[in-house]
């Protein structure tokens, strides 16, 4: 038996053995160590049998997720899904690590091969029966290489038909919450709306609750002053005694109240004439409904009034645009309720020389005439005592007293039980103050029945003409008609 001596195996190594190809990349810079087991079946000393693959630990958890699918929320089985699709892909790459460490094996493998046919051609006697040993013990490891890489590829396959599973129940699981998310909300709204509704019917009860309440302590005051009036009657001296008391002083206030008025008018009055000494006219008159108002000349430069041509003019405090008064062309003016709120203007014309004269303010209302107007109001028909002091602008000579009737509907004149005129509202009736005239202007109107009858009316007082006027102009106005003087303009 020849002997190999230490250094010509060295050197037989070195020239049988090629250099690995520089391309080949190793997991490990040292070869691996095997254990021989039975029937010469080579293994890894790293396998521990005891220990469960990554494979076995995901069907595991997948069938623990199947087995809970039923009594698990729609969040967590969302959530152990995607673990699940964590761990596949886990799987799935430790896979691909694996195949690319057996592709370096068999890289490996092969060239541990051709080098022992190498080297089995130059060796003989024991040393070519150990090299026939480790031929047949690289076999074996291919065989058992082979073998571990088609569980690897079956391994690969059930992991990804196990990832594509997961996957899709991700997806599905993705799809129920949105879908038990929308249900949810739909049943969140349901419930805030029936809680305001709730809240709604506790406010209306409570309103409810609130206004019977209100309507009892109405009830009862009304009982405690139908007590005191009950009381009251059996004292009836004491109570006259009170209303005469309260009229005195509303009559006393009313005075004071328009004499106050008087003496701030009267003031304006006198630092307009210290103002403009140049001034010809000034109007004499309290500016409120129920007198009239008169141009005096305050110089002596002033021309004769009864040689100049007069026009007055109410002027609106919101437009300041001036508006005629038809017939409105002496030196004496009685106040109407049209004028109340407005002030006037007076201009005298002669030849070249134009001058005019205005109130001090608006024209006030007459106190207490409101109230007195709104009492007459809720009667159908009121009646007033007047004389027809012309008929059809000619003087009337008789000085009978008449009757006129001013209804919701109509208006008529009568003469004992003789009806003088009876007309129904309508836009060719006008009813007016006089507009000119004495001193009796202010208890005088004009009424124009239709075309072709008018009357010139006078009443016991102001108060009654005025009156007169403005509840004519209110039962009109609620038939839609606007009852004005000549050339008056509609809108007032």
């Amino acid at each position: 038996m020849t002997r190999v001596s230490r250094d010509f195996w060295d050197t037989m190594r070195k020239e049988a053995v090629p250099d690995v190809a520089a391309d080949v990349s190793f997991a490990t810079n040292k070869f691996p160590n095997y254990k021989i087991g039975s029937n010469n079946k080579i293994m890894d000393p790293k396998e521990d049998p005891k220990i469960p693959s990554m494979k076995d630990i995901v069907a595991k958890e997948t069938a623990q997720l199947i087995e809970q699918q039923k009594r698990l929320s729609v969040r967590d089985l969302a959530s152990k899904f995607e673990k699940g699709l964590a761990a596949a892909t886990k799987l799935s790459e430790e896979a691909k690590l694996r195949e690319a460490v057996s592709l370096e094996k068999h890289v490996l493998l092969k060239k541990l091969r051709d080098a022992l046919e190498s080297l089995r051609g130059r060796v003989a006697g024991r040393n070519k029966d150990d090299v026939d040993e480790a031929i047949s013990m690289v076999e074996a490891l291919a065989l058992q290489l082979t073998q571990g890489e088609g569980e690897l590829l079956q391994e690969k396959a059930e992991v990804k038909k196990l990832a594509n599973f997961l996957k899709q129940a991700t997806e599905d699981a993705k799809k129920l919450v949105e879908e038990e998310r929308s249900v949810a909300r739909v049943e969140i709204e349901n419930a805030k709306a029936a809680v305001q509704r709730v809240e709604e019917a506790l406010q209306e009860q409570e309103r409810i609750a609130k206004n019977s309440g209100n309507q009892s302590l109405e009830d009862l005051m009304k009982e405690v002053q139908e007590a005191r009036r009950i009381k009251m009657l059996h004292q009836p001296s004491k109570v006259m005694d009170m209303e005469h008391e309260l009229r005195a002083l509303r009559v006393q206030l009313a005075h004071k109240s328009m004499y106050s008025l008087q003496l701030q008018k009267e003031l304006e009055m006198s630092k307009r004439r210290e103002g403009n000494t140049s001034c010809l006219y000034e109007l004499d008159g309290s500016e409120t409904l129920g007198s009239y108002l008169r141009i005096s000349p305050c110089s002596e430069r002033a021309p004769d009034l009864s040689k100049c041509v007069i026009q007055w003019y109410r002027i609106s405090p919101e437009s300041n645009k001036k508006e005629l008064i038809s017939g409105a062309t002496k030196s004496i003016y009685a106040l109407e309720p049209y004028d109340v709120g407005r002030n006037l203007v007076a201009e005298i014309v002669l030849d070249d020389q134009r001058s005019a004269v205005t109130t001090t303010g608006p024209i006030d209302p007459a106190p207490g005439l409101g109230n007195y107007v709104e009492g007459l109001v809720r009667k159908s028909d009121s009646e007033f005592n007047v004389v027809v002091a012309q008929v059809n602008g000619q003087d009337n000579l008789s000085n009978f007293v008449h009757v006129l009737h001013i209804g919701k509907m109509r208006i008529k004149l009568c003469k004992g039980r003789i009806t003088k005129a009876k007309e129904s509202y309508s836009s060719s009736m006008q009813f007016c103050g006089v507009r000119g005239g004495g001193n009796a202007a202010a208890q005088a109107l004009f009424w124009q029945v239709r075309k072709g009858l008018s009357f010139v009316l006078a009443f016991e007082s102001e108060r009654e003409r005025n009156a007169a006027i403005m509840l004519a102009r209110r039962f009109a106005l609620d038939c839609n008609i606007t009852l004005a003087g000549p050339g008056d303009r509609a809108y007032i």
